[in-house]
């Protein structure tokens, strides 16, 4: 199957829909910026850019909301009149990058017995909301506590796994599975900084890709972030990227 950036699940709902962009808004978690923008299908005129973002910032402030977000085509860059914009009002401009692998591709991992990967269950739920809150707190209080009321709502449903890692015991790193009838997305990513370097998080992919040996598994990097050069080496196929924008009202 071809897999492009519509095989990536949103937390979020469309509210709104026209011929220039679609816009996503997600109340239960007002804060989180990847829930709450707008997509444009082709690249607007500056003035329709104007527009769009002139009624975002309305919309969000009517619900408490400080920032505005867009994201553009996919695999086409931003024509230069649109960035210069940009620029002028100081808005934060970046890509993301689609990935993909079959896991039979994926390298085999030296047994390492400090390292133990675990299904999330009732069992070790709260450790998992403790470590998942210490990565959020630096986004704010605010963000943290919505992340966490997120989390238990995604453990309660069918079509994720939560994962958690220990290293000699202690709770070391995090990741939510989305699951398809083809697909297994890798989302959200993370290892406590006291724990990084230690083969954590390949340990937790490879356990994804022991999991769903029947589905390709796929994740979104961050064009600007590290952890994709980790992707290329694990034989992570490159299919595309798609820039962004956002802004924050202080």
């Amino acid at each position: 199957m071809q897999i492009t950036f519509e095989n990536i699940y949103i937390h979020s709902h469309v509210v709104a829909e026209n011929n220039l962009y679609k816009q996503f808004h997600f109340p239960e978690m007002l804060s989180r910026y990847d829930s709450n923008y707008i997509e444009f299908k082709t690249f607007p005129k500056l003035d329709e850019f104007k527009h769009a973002e002139g009624y975002l910032r309305d919309y969000h402030l009517r619900n408490g909301q400080k920032h505005v977000k867009f994201k553009f085509p996919v695999d086409e860059k931003i024509p230069v009149e649109l960035v210069n914009y940009l620029n002028q009002e100081e808005y934060d401009i970046g890509f993301l990058e689609l990935y993909a692998i079959q896991p039979i591709q994926f390298p085999e991992l030296k047994d390492n017995p400090d390292i133990e990967v675990q299904i999330v269950t009732e069992h070790n739920l709260k450790a998992f909301l403790a470590l998942q809150y210490q990565q959020d707190i630096v986004f704010g209080s605010n963000f943290a506590n919505q992340k966490v009321e997120l989390n238990k709502r995604i453990f309660e449903d069918p079509n994720f796994m939560q994962l958690l890692a220990l290293y000699k015991g202690t709770p070391a790193g995090v990741v939510d599975v989305i699951i398809s009838k083809d697909t297994a997305e890798i989302d959200n990513l993370g290892v406590d900084e006291t724990f990084q370097k230690k083969g954590i998080g390949s340990k937790i992919q490879k356990f994804v890709m022991d999991t769903f040996k029947d589905k390709t598994v796929i994740l979104v990097a961050d064009g600007q972030d590290t952890p994709k050069e980790m992707y290329k080496r694990q034989n992570y196929q490159y299919l595309g990227y798609q820039y962004y924008t956002q802004k924050v009202d202080e």
